[in-house]
């Protein structure tokens, strides 16, 4: 077995270099998803975030730091995230199958003008694009926070921010990284 510490300095070390790699690439799209969020969120509008997994948790996590606050005072503003109501996510899935649990809800909560967020550390999750897939039939902005090349979900969304990074841990990390740099953006708009 390795060294315990030597593995702990490699994940950190490998990390800290997906972090720069992002960083010196185009931050273009990240303002971009900001800058549509803060829109919106000013506008009355709210954003919808959504995906599986880890990135379920990131969606939540997000949602809080709107609805609550990141590290500024400000009023709460509208977020939802569509996997914490374990009850529609669960009656969905067995009435209509898991492919349409996002896209179910889209439906029903999301009006023109709204933002939807779908996560995905492949960019190839079937429920996550064809929940960004509605939203786009409603006039709702799309962004997709992706990883590896961001599949076709990326390339379909409005704005696409992608880690292309093969590691869905390191995905996920700077997939942290940048939600919470989108709300450094939108607390500095209000």
């Amino acid at each position: 077995m390795a060294n315990p510490q030597d593995l702990i300095r490699s994940i950190l070390d490998e990390s800290v270099e997906a972090h720069r790699k992002f960083a010196a690439g185009d931050l273009d799209p990240v303002e971009r998803a900001a800058s549509a969020m803060s829109q919106a969120l000013a506008g009355g509008r709210k954003v919808i975030a959504f995906g599986n997994g880890g990135s379920a948790a990131d969606a939540e996590h997000f949602v809080a730091e709107l609805v609550g606050r990141f590290e500024t005072e400000r009023q709460g503003l509208a977020a939802i995230a569509l996997t914490a109501d374990s009850s529609v996510v669960t009656s969905i899935s067995n009435d209509y199958g898991f492919a349409t649990v996002f896209a179910r809800q889209i439906m029903a909560l999301g009006v023109a003008g709204d933002v939807a967020l779908g996560i995905s550390t492949s960019g190839a999750s079937a429920n996550v694009e064809s929940g960004l897939a509605a939203a786009k039939a409603r006039g709702l902005v799309t962004i997709a926070l992706t990883g590896r090349d961001g599949g076709r979900m990326g390339a379909d969304a409005d704005v696409h921010v992608n880690v292309a990074e093969a590691s869905t841990a390191r995905v996920q990390e700077v997939h942290r990284t940048i939600l919470h740099a989108i709300c450094a953006v939108i607390d500095a708009s209000f």
